[in-house]
């Protein structure tokens, strides 16, 4: 944001982060710990890394014919995006991650994802979010990745982050995540 800082949350998101908080200190069930730690899912969009040298995590980016594929090494996750044109699902059907759907405009590869789950979980935000995301190659090693989170409920206004994704010849290797692994 112009600012540098997250819009502030709205009476809700205050209220559903602080049951979040509250469960996770003192979970009475599996359900009440996050997507993440339970290995169910580690949620989009991804902001930086988690393990390895300096926060970092890898991410393999690939296309074939009417799909463009965001494979992440930590979480082992592969999001497949449509980009023929196909519609995004009927707002009935929530999924872990959302539906997403891309488009080219110009050289910059755009994805919006709505339908998101009632459990998933992006710094408050639940299923009334929608992200947009934007991929645009600067520089031969280099992709300009901005998401813009848009949550009526959640954030008193929509903000964007961006941060550049750097091009790395390291291996991936399978994360495996392994639930109640403290």
């Amino acid at each position: 944001p112009s600012d540098g800082r997250i819009p502030a949350l709205t009476p809700e998101g205050r209220a559903r982060q602080a049951a979040a908080n509250a469960a996770f200190q003192r979970p009475s069930q599996a359900a009440d710990v996050g997507n993440a730690l339970r290995c169910v899912s580690w949620g989009v969009p991804r902001l930086g890394g988690r393990y390895g040298a300096g926060d970092m995590s890898y991410y393999q980016i690939f296309q074939s014919p009417g799909f463009v594929v965001l494979y992440m090494e930590a979480g082992h996750e592969a999001r497949i995006i449509p980009i023929d044109g196909t519609p995004h699902l009927r707002s009935a059907i929530r999924q872990w991650n959302g539906d997403s759907r891309g488009r080219w405009d110009g050289n910059t590869l755009v994805v919006e994802t709505t339908n998101f789950s009632a459990k998933s979980y992006f710094m408050g935000a639940t299923e009334n979010l929608k992200v947009v995301e934007r991929f645009t190659r600067v520089a031969p090693d280099t992709i300009h990745y901005e998401m813009t989170l848009t949550d009526p409920t959640t954030w008193t206004r929509p903000w964007t982050a961006m941060m550049p994704l750097r091009q790395r010849k390291e291996t991936l290797y399978e994360f495996a995540c392994h639930e109640g692994n403290y």
